[in-house]
């Protein structure tokens, strides 16, 4: 028996029941009489039964069992995207903590894209410290928009769990794949020199490709961090006519000092 409390602990997920026990209410709320009934059969089967097969059937019944739209007041979730991640948390709440993130990454690489996709905007809910960060990182190497959206917009996992580098990354992405850069949770607090630069870089490429200016950069610049001269080549730029108009009113804002 491992009675290595310590490296159990270490390893367990840590998830946020209030939220999800919210999300469960708002959810229950919004289920028709047969979906009911169909809900509370699927999670007796998997309290009684919590482990990888019946998880990944009830989460393929979703689609039978649940009609898919999204209800107001939950957050631009469907049904079927509420029910996966429940039936997720509730499975994973069930496991031994050394057993939950291997099981949670099981259940990922058997999923589909659907089913991907709820599990990616649950992890905030499912992992408040942060060891699912290896998953989250693989899961944003897809060429799937839909799947790398429920993975950066709308959720503070990238901005609370992320190194320096990989939020960067996810933010060149994000821009690239032409995604509401507004709907991407704590950008404005990961401003820095560093990601203008990136951002400067990434204009330079577009403009000299010849390519659409990506809609959502001046979102990604911190403009009160700009160096004078790094200021004045995009208000030379925006005089030239080559940068959107929307960056008129962000390059009203004076330049940093130069460091002496």
């Amino acid at each position: 028996m491992n009675m290595d409390v310590t490296a159990q602990a270490s390893t367990a997920l840590v998830m946020r029941h209030e939220r999800l026990a919210e999300q469960h209410q708002a959810f229950i709320r919004q289920l028709d009489h047969s979906e009911q009934q169909w809900w509370r059969q699927a999670q007796e089967r998997l309290a009684e039964y919590p482990d990888a097969n019946t998880s990944t059937l009830l989460s393929s019944q979703c689609k039978r069992s649940l009609n898919e739209h999204a209800p107001s007041g939950t957050g631009g979730w469907s049904k079927i995207q509420l029910a996966r991640a429940l039936l997720l948390a509730q499975v994973l709440a069930q496991q031994p903590g050394t057993g939950q993130l291997p099981l949670l990454r099981q259940l990922f690489l058997w999923g589909d894209d659907q089913e991907k996709i709820a599990t990616l905007k649950a992890l905030d809910w499912l992992d408040s410290r942060g060891l699912c960060v290896e998953l989250a990182l693989q899961a944003g190497r897809t060429s799937n928009s839909q799947v790398f959206a429920a993975l950066a917009l709308d959720t503070p996992y990238p901005a609370r769990h992320y190194n320096e580098r990989a939020f960067h990354q996810l933010v060149l992405k994000a821009l690239g794949m032409g995604l509401d850069i507004r709907r991407l949770v704590g950008l404005k607090q990961r401003h820095s020199v560093i990601l203008n630069q990136l951002a400067l870089d990434l204009l330079d490429e577009q403009l000299a490709a010849e390519r659409t200016v990506s809609a959502g950069l001046t979102q990604v610049i911190a403009f009160d961090l700009l160096s004078p001269p790094q200021h004045q080549r995009l208000l030379e730029l925006s005089q030239e006519q080559r940068l959107p108009p929307e960056w008129r009113e962000h390059l009203s804002t004076p330049a940093r000092p130069s460091a002496n």
